[in-house]
């Protein structure tokens, strides 16, 4: 599917400028800093399970609580985006993070601490979805590139913060280990946010929504339709993502391999996303969203199937890699997608959105992968599970190309 006529810029502004580029370096900083919220409470929790007394299942409570509040957070924060920009929007997300951190490190009740948790969730989620709708929009012909690093940043914080974190639980204590946290928050994220107020000219957002609207037309698609589509392909697919990605330790210590082999192929696996992001990000910019979501999808699903005839350590690492180089591009078409189809001026919420859905995906693929590992006794029919969600998203991206080439080719013979 051919890429929509970009838009010029506006008087006194150009797209993938200078500017552009500087804002791309702050926007990383401020998704590795801000990713903390996502990942911190995994290197957190052991401690706190030990601590307050409870069991692992109650303990998890403070990761859902994580993931519920970062996937709501991605529609607040992304309609707040449209309204404020990203600068306003983030600098009040920071000092929620801040003080909901603070709250954790002085409580002494675990179901506060988990509420708590929903709250550093919400406010880290400015720097996922919310960010790579801002910088969506600073850029035209490296687009995809700039969406990419920004969402690699979430991937950079899952290598960076445990490294962090880590060493002061074991010398420290989670407790302040968490306290370092809210210092992140407020010393390096308050900081950046002040940096990317500037936004977007009014007259560049109208271009860049005149050149979605043709481009959405041209599909065949309604907004509406659209956004249930990406919605419904994002739930799809990160039920698929789920199972290697929350399970992978699990598996390892099934097969008799200890966390550390599980924790190593999970590492293996965001440095290899890493790349693949990077990577989706060019080749979006050559062929578009669509056509590279759909690349990394069915990479997605050969990966999955990959972990069925395998169970020796060194496979497993193989897999894993694999799993991360060719997943890793997938969430960020979804925002390309968004902003080659639908409104500029809605991207916050659009973006946050698909985001919130695919983030429900992966809460629920995670749950649905350990039942099925319950009953089966074995991980083979969740990984089996995966693929056939994967093969879903397969359908719903191929129907929306199909359909934009269908309806191309008609208005050509017309």
């Amino acid at each position: 599917m051919p890429r929509p006529t970009e838009p010029s810029a506006a008087p006194g502004f150009a797209l993938d400028g200078r500017a552009s580029w500087i804002r791309l370096g702050i926007s990383l900083l401020a998704a590795g800093v801000g990713g903390g919220a996502m990942w911190s409470i995994v290197v957190l929790l052991p401690a706190m399970e030990a601590e307050f007394g409870v069991d692992r299942g109650e303990a998890s409570l403070a990761y859902s609580a994580t993931m519920i509040g970062f996937a709501l957070g991605s529609l607040g924060v992304g309609r707040s985006v449209d309204r404020f920009g990203i600068g306003p929007a983030m600098g009040v997300s920071a000092l929620l993070a801040a003080a909901a951190y603070a709250g954790s490190a002085m409580t002494g009740d675990f179901l506060v601490l988990a509420g708590l948790q929903f709250l550093i969730g919400v406010g880290g989620a400015a720097t996922f979805g919310p960010l790579v709708a801002d910088i969506s929009l600073w850029f035209g012909r490296r687009r995809g590139l700039a969406v990419a690093v920004v969402a690699a940043g979430n991937y950079l914080a899952g290598v960076i913060w445990p490294l962090v974190l880590a060493p002061l639980v074991e010398l420290y204590g989670w407790r302040e280990a968490t306290w370092t946290l809210a210092a992140a928050m407020v010393l390096l994220l308050g900081p950046l946010s002040l940096l990317l107020h500037a936004r977007v000219p009014a007259e560049a957002e109208g271009e860049a929504a005149a050149a979605a609207q043709a481009a959405r037309r041209s599909a065949g698609f309604t907004p509406g339709g659209l956004q249930a589509l990406l919605c419904i392909a994002g739930i799809a697919c990160c039920l698929a993502m789920a199972t290697p990605q929350i399970h992978v330790v699990a598996m390892c210590v099934d097969l008799g391999y200890g966390p550390t082999a599980g924790a190593g192929m999970l590492s293996l696996m965001l440095a290899g996303g890493i790349v693949s992001r990077l990577a989706s990000g060019v080749i979006a910019d050559r062929i578009g969203g669509a056509p590279t979501l759909l690349i990394g999808s069915v990479g997605q699903m050969i990966s999955l199937a990959l972990y069925l005839p395998f169970d020796g350590l060194v496979p497993l690492y193989v897999v894993s890699l694999i799993f991360g180089l060719s997943q890793g591009g997938v969430i960020p078409s979804y925002a390309i997608i968004v902003r080659e189809m639908l409104p500029a001026r809605e991207a916050g919420a659009r973006v946050g959105l698909v985001i919130m859905a695919t983030i429900f995906g992966m809460a629920a693929g995670g749950w649905m992968a350990g039942w099925i590992h319950d009953l089966s006794g074995s991980y083979k029919m969740a990984f089996l599970n995966g693929v056939a969600w994967n093969a879903v998203n397969i359908a719903l991206i191929s129907f929306l190309i199909l359909k934009a080439n269908n309806a191309r080719t008609r208005a050509v013979a017309a």
